[in-house]
């Protein structure tokens, strides 16, 4: 099934999945987004931490660690 932004669970047809829009446009139906159940303050250092170690890294560095994201991606497994 198609999720939305947050994850909410949305209608796999195309008009399906439209009329859910209109309703959400006219307000027949509530968009609400329901808590994820982490905790908000630690996302926000999260992400400042991963920002303050880019800002750290040389370009060799970052691209070395670019290069061995990818190398890992798209490896291929034995199992398969």
């Amino acid at each position: 099934m198609p999720k939305g932004p947050q994850g909410q669970k949305r209608p796999a047809d195309v008009i399906g999945n439209a009329v859910t829009v209109a309703k959400i446009a006219t307000g027949e139906m509530d968009d609400t987004v329901e808590d994820d159940g982490k905790d908000k303050a630690a996302q926000s250092l999260g992400r400042k931490g991963g920002r303050a170690r880019a800002g750290k890294l040389t370009a060799d560095q970052r691209s070395e660690i670019a290069r061995k994201g990818a190398r890992n991606r798209w490896k291929v497994s034995v199992d398969e």
